[in-house]
């Protein structure tokens, strides 16, 4: 007997625990730059299945000069002849960053080995040395977290639909996207092998169920809250100054300036 189907987070419980956890998000961000820390959060999934839309809500109060998103295009002809983590390697953070990866090397592990863009050789390689690569950076004092956001074939299908029909979302959508409907086996055997391989004790998965978004964005952040040993760093003293009196400047007349029309007048 299937088990019962969990009820959709409301939204004004929602709002108010996710402003909750994204001012404890800010309380993270001051820790890591006072500590020096440096942080890697992997975000990965089927496409639609969240991760874009929770990494917006985990970066929306950060500060965009700790706290950055990294999102890597297709690699170019020269980036093919690197090693294929060297590309990655320098968009990981300095002391006292974060950076969000909005996919990441695991690409090879799916998309990549699905679609035949890498060979079978490369695949392997992949497998063999991504769990190396990552324990390196473990020992080096990256703090590393790896998430996989899981959503149901129904789920995504209904997803794709709304972005068909919703102009602002459409650019989301690519001819892969649409293809990823017809090789969800593929895609599912390519999620399990990577699991096999890449969910070591140094650097675990973490599966997000994503089927509710609110649900999957509260849990995730949440766990990464509860992942990390911050603690609140005392923000420093800050006092408006007295404005001092006027020593005779004149703004300039209006009409010297170029104004932008106000469209909002026509509401």
């Amino acid at each position: 007997m299937a088990g019962k189907k969990t009820p959709k987070v409301p939204r004004a419980a929602y709002e108010q625990e996710l402003l909750r956890l994204q001012t404890e998000l800010v309380k993270l961000q001051e820790w890591v730059r006072a500590e020096g820390a440096r942080l890697v959060v992997v975000f990965e999934g089927r496409d639609a299945a969240g991760k874009g839309g929770t990494i917006k809500r985990v970066s929306e109060h950060l500060n965009p000069r700790v706290a950055r998103t990294v999102a890597l295009p297709k690699p170019t002809e020269r980036e093919r002849t690197q090693w294929y983590f060297q590309r990655y390697v320098e968009h990981l953070p300095a002391a006292g960053e974060i950076v969000l990866l909005d996919r990441s090397w695991y690409n090879r592990a799916g998309v990549e080995h699905v679609m035949g863009f890498c060979t079978k050789e490369e695949y392997q390689l992949f497998l063999r040395q991504c769990p190396i690569f990552e324990r390196m950076l473990v020992e080096e004092g990256i703090l590393l977290r790896k998430y996989w956001f899981s959503v149901s074939d129904t789920e995504q299908q209904k997803r794709f639909r709304q972005r068909l029909k919703d102009p602002t979302r459409r650019w989301k959508l690519s001819p892969m996207d649409l293809e990823s409907i017809t090789r969800w086996e593929a895609y599912s055997r390519a999620k399990d092998e990577m699991l096999v391989h890449t969910d070591i004790s140094d650097a675990p998965w973490f599966v997000v169920e994503s089927d509710d978004k609110r649900r999957a964005r509260l849990n995730m952040i949440a766990h990464l809250l509860g992942s990390v040993p911050y603690h609140e760093v005392p923000p420093p003293v800050l006092e408006l100054p007295a404005r001092p009196p006027s020593t005779g400047y004149q703004r300039p007349p209006r009409d010297l300036q170029t104004y932008v029309p106000d469209h909002a007048a026509s509401l």
